[in-house]
């Protein structure tokens, strides 16, 4: 079958190898669609701190499952899924409690483990999702990126009738924008820089975008929440400026929870996070129960992805597609893998 590897920063190398053979308790998945997104292009770059080369990149994805070993009772041949990509240790105290996701050996696969760059990809029973055939493969392979919205957006104890902003409009920022809508927010915000994005938020349904390098964002929350505000703020862009946007205006009382990846550490203004008794909340990937969730709503069409898809590229030009992106990222979201 095929496999692709990345065996430096900027290099990915097409080859052939055995096909992997599915033993008890496992479900053999042939991949159809792979996403590819900011974290791997970290990988790409030779940014990534935890990820060793060769490395087999490839964890949001859709598949269709081929077999299944002995024992297994979750899904039979032909129903399309997707998996879960976090390996972890079952004993570490975060696992013991529950918090599997935040495992003190955690190993995500595309990173620290062997990814799903490849025809066929076999997972364990216990991480894969199954997804109706109603929806496509494409939106089966938004599923993981919707799991990390669903789980976000628990990390607030309640978001019903509360007013949101979401500060980065990427993908996640977006499907982060979405399930807030889903969870009951009164009415949601999202800023950017990029008006392609802000374009797409709209497009998704978004109530309310700023393009904060145009317009004042004191003015802007004003004209969309009034003397209310906002109480809770999503910093999904990973830059230290979003962050201090968020600090700086939210209610006094208010959460922000911080989804973004810094690739430099920020300065954030403890001084007014204390006086003004905000809680800065972190969140990390997500749980099996997350990825219920996003199918659910994706399902329902309560979650919107087809506007996020902007290009797709065939297996064989995988570097191709990283190139692309790295050209092309003021008009590019999401770039799909096709595998069949």
């Amino acid at each position: 079958m095929r496999q692709a590897v990345m065996t430096e920063p900027g290099k990915i190398v097409l080859h052939e190898v055995a096909e992997p053979i599915v033993g008890p308790g496992e479900i053999l998945l042939r991949v159809k669609k792979i996403g590819v997104c900011g974290s791997d292009i970290h990988v790409w770059h030779g940014l990534h701190p935890f990820t060793p080369y060769p490395v087999v990149q490839g964890h949001e994805f859709s598949a269709v499952v081929e077999a299944v070993g002995d024992g297994v009772t979750k899904a039979t041949p032909g129903m399309k899924a997707t998996a879960a990509p976090q390996k972890v240790c079952g004993v570490c105290n975060p696992c013991k409690r529950g918090d599997y996701h935040i495992c003190d050996e955690l190993k995500v696969c595309g990173f620290q483990a062997p990814g799903c760059a490849q025809d066929l990809f076999v997972v364990p029973e216990e991480r894969v999702v199954v997804f109706p055939d109603s929806l496509t493969f494409e939106q089966g392979a938004l599923i993981e990126p919707a799991a990390v919205a669903a789980h976000s957006t628990n990390r607030i104890s309640s978001l019903e009738d509360k007013n949101v902003v979401v500060f980065g409009a990427g993908t996640i920022g977006n499907l982060v924008a979405q399930a807030a809508r889903c969870r009951g927010a009164r009415k949601v915000m999202i800023t950017d820089l990029s008006d392609f994005r802000l374009q797409k938020a709209l497009e998704a349904g978004i109530d309310t975008i700023c393009n904060v390098q145009k317009e004042n964002l004191t003015d802007k929350v004003q004209e969309t929440f009034g003397v209310e505000g906002f109480s809770v703020a999503f910093e999904a862009a990973g830059v230290e400026a979003s962050l201090d946007d968020a600090v700086q205006h939210i209610q006094k009382g208010g959460d922000i929870v911080v989804l973004g990846v810094f690739g430099d550490r920020p300065r954030v203004d403890m001084s007014v996070v204390g006086d003004r008794e905000l809680s800065l909340i972190g969140t990390l990937m997500y749980q099996l129960d997350d990825y219920e969730q996003a199918v659910e709503w994706i399902a329902k069409g309560l979650m919107v992805t087809e506007p996020l898809i902007t290009s797709h590229f065939p297996f064989e030009k995988f570097a191709e597609a990283y190139r692309y992106i790295e050209e092309q990222g003021e008009t590019t979201l999401k770039v799909v893998i096709d595998i069949d």
